[in-house]
C-alpha cells in the first residue's frame, strides 16, 4: 500500500480525494487544508486532518507520496519541500508560476528518482486520445490550424488569470496532439472584473510547419464551452467535452485552390477554390473518467517505476508557453519566443 498525503480541498481537491481514497493500492494517511471547516466534510472517512501542510511534507513521516491541489502561488514552496523530503509528487496544473521553478523541481525529482506528475487531466481523456490517433494516421491530412474555446461564467480566481487557469489545459492538448511544443506566443486580454487580472484572454501559439493554435479563455461567458476544432487539408474535426455521449465529430469538408492550369491571371478563375462538403462521422468513443485514469497512472508509475505521460517536462513546456503569452499580454500583443 502506498501511503499518501493530500494538500488542498478547494474546487478540484475533493475529486482527487475520492479517486485516491478509493484506489485499492493507496492508503490516504493525512489530509491538509487551511480551512478547518473542510474537516467536517471528511469526518465519515476517518482520515486524519491538519491545517499545517508541513506535517504532510515533513521528512520521515512515513508518507510515500503527496498530492497537491492548492492555489498556484503555493505550488512551488510545497512541491519543493515534498521532493526534498523524498516523496513522489502529484501536483495540479500549472506546476509553478515560472518555468525556472519547474526546472528546479524536475532536477530534484530526477536526482532522487521520484515520480513527478502534473495534472494535465485531458491527456487521459479517451476523446483527446482518439483525436491524436486521427492526426497521426493522416486521416485529417496536413494540420492547418487548431482553435479552442474554454469559457464559462466563473469561477473567478484571484491567484491566476484566465490564461493560466484555463489555457494550460489546451496548451497541453496542443502539444500532445502535435507531438511538439510552441515556438512563440501572442496574446491579448481584458481586465474587466479586476484591474490587475485578465478574465478574458485570446492567445495564439505558433508551432513548426506553420501550424498555429489559438485558444479563447474566459470567465465572462454565458455558456460553459470546452471545445477544440482541428482543421486539416483533407478533413476537419471538432472535440466537444460538453457532449460526453458524442464528443467527436469528423467533417468530410475541405477547401482547396483550383488547379493552376485553371487559373487565368486577371480573371475570376484566378481566385477559384474547390470546396468538398461531405458527410459528418460521429465515431463511438468509449466512456471513462479521465481523472481516475490519471490517478491510476500515477500509482502505476510509482509501483512499476515508469515515466509518467504528464511528467515534469510536460508541465515545464506548458509553463514556458504561458510565460511567453503573459509577456505578450504585457507588451501590446507582440510575438514572444518561448524560452525552454
Amino acid at each position: 500500500m502506498l501511503k499518501v498525503g493530500m494538500i488542498g480541498l478547494g474546487h478540484w481537491g475533493p475529486n482527487l480525494f475520492r479517486n485516491f481514497y478509493e484506489h485499492p493500492d493507496v492508503s490516504l494517511e493525512i489530509i491538509c487544508d487551511k480551512s478547518p471547516d473542510k474537516q467536517r466534510k471528511l469526518n465519515r472517512y476517518k482520515v486524519p486532518f491538519t491545517t499545517d501542510y508541513t506535517e504532510v511534507v515533513a521528512p520521515g513521516n512515513g508518507l510515500d507520496a503527496v498530492i497537491v491541489a492548492t492555489p498556484l502561488g503555493s505550488h512551488y514552496e510545497i512541491a519543493l519541500a515534498a521532493l526534498k523530503a523524498g516523496k513522489h509528487l502529484f501536483i495540479e496544473k500549472p506546476i509553478a508560476p515560472s518555468a525556472q521553478q519547474v526546472r528546479e523541481l524536475m532536477t530534484i525529482a530526477d536526482q532522487k528518482g521520484l515520480c513527478f506528475i502534473v495534472g494535465h487531466v485531458f491527456l487521459y481523456n479517451s476523446g483527446i486520445r482518439y483525436v491524436k490517433e486521427q492526426i497521426e494516421s493522416g486521416e485529417l491530412g496536413k494540420i492547418l490550424f487548431i482553435h479552442g474555446q474554454r469559457t464559462n461564467l466563473g469561477p473567478v480566481r484571484n491567484d491566476a488569470n484566465a490564461l493560466w487557469d484555463l489555457a494550460a489545459h489546451d496548451i497541453s492538448i496542443f502539444n500532445y496532439w502535435l507531438s511538439d511544443r510552441p515556438l512563440e506566443a501572442t496574446a491579448i486580454g481584458s481586465c474587466l472584473l479586476d484591474s490587475k487580472i485578465e478574465d478574458v484572454v485570446s492567445a495564439t501559439f505558433s508551432y513548426r510547419n506553420g501550424v498555429k493554435c489559438n485558444i479563447l479563455a474566459s470567465w465572462l461567458h454565458p455558456c460553459k464551452v470546452r471545445q477544440i476544432t482541428v482543421v486539416g487539408d483533407k478533413k476537419m474535426l471538432v472535440w466537444d467535452d460538453m457532449a460526453p455521449g458524442e464528443p467527436i465529430r469528423i467533417f468530410d469538408k475541405s477547401i482547396t485552390r483550383a488547379e493552376y492550369r485553371e487559373q487565368v491571371e486577371g480573371t475570376i478563375a484566378e481566385f477559384q477554390f474547390s470546396i468538398q462538403d461531405g458527410q459528418v462521422l460521429i465515431p463511438r468513443i468509449g466512456l471513462s473518467e479521465p481523472l481516475r485514469s490519471e490517478c491510476n497512472h500515477f500509482v502505476d508509475c510509482i509501483i512499476n517505476k515508469k515515466r509518467p505521460l504528464t511528467d515534469g517536462m510536460n508541465g515545464y513546456e506548458v509553463v514556458a508557453a504561458l510565460e511567453a503569452a503573459t509577456e505578450s499580454l504585457k507588451n501590446n500583443s507582440i510575438a514572444i519566443p518561448v524560452k525552454y
